[in-house]
């Protein structure tokens, strides 16, 4: 008897596996964002637990507010910044002070390190701004291979690049003057594409359940 009840209970846990792996496929659409710029294209994914982050981006995105907009700075081994829209006109002192008139209320979610290629928001300094609300459009991507994890629940991280970490590299290594601006202006195109979440976490080896790239 106790022979048959181990079969039937491993019986069952053969049938509770291929169960539990479906389980962790992810189900649903999700938004692949591409920022295009003289270096090659960075492509990255924005967290659902960052919502109010996340549907600022796609909506500033989605009407062009990133367009012709620079990487105004960039410091190698550490970070490249952009999304100020004074970035668009022809004054490089005024850039890094831009916003489009909002800021957006912080969600620091400690899970969420500053890893290589993590997306997260720029902000005004504690001391002006205690709530450590987002600036409205800038945003910055951790270029250091090994992370930034000095900056880990200061700051919002919402999202993450999925491909596109070389370019991030590039963009990191360019010349720039005094205030870390580049010498050349590194000019972007953001575009959104709607895809199914099976088929990005297949094709860039993301997985949605920790919400990292796999090794």
């Amino acid at each position: 008897m106790r022979m048959l009840k181990n079969v039937a209970a491993a019986l069952l846990l053969a049938l509770a596996l291929p169960l539990a792996v479906l389980a962790q496929k992810p189900k649903g659409n999700d938004q692949l964002v591409t920022i295009s710029t003289p270096q090659g294209e960075i492509k990255l994914l924005l967290f659902d637990d960052t919502p109010q982050h996340k549907a600022n981006f796609l909506k500033l995105a989605k009407e062009g507010f990133y367009d012709g907009t620079t990487f105004h700075r960039v410091i190698d081994g550490f970070m490249i910044q952009g999304g100020d829209p004074n970035t668009k006109d022809d004054d490089p002192r005024n850039d890094g002070s831009g916003n489009p008139g909002y800021t957006v209320p912080a969600e620091i979610v400690p899970a969420h390190k500053h890893v290589r290629g993590a997306v997260a928001a720029a902000r005004q300094g504690d001391h002006v701004n205690p709530t450590r609300a987002s600036s409205g459009s800038q945003f910055y991507i951790v270029e250091n291979h090994n992370g930034t994890p000095m900056l880990d629940d200061v700051y919002t991280v919402f999202g993450q690049v999925v491909d596109g970490l070389d370019i991030v590299d590039k963009i990191a290594e360019q010349p720039t003057d005094g205030r870390d601006r580049p010498l050349s202006d590194i000019r972007m195109k953001v575009t959104v594409e709607n895809m199914k979440k099976k088929k990005i976490a297949k094709k860039y080896n993301y997985n949605y359940n920790t919400q990292t790239l796999e090794k």
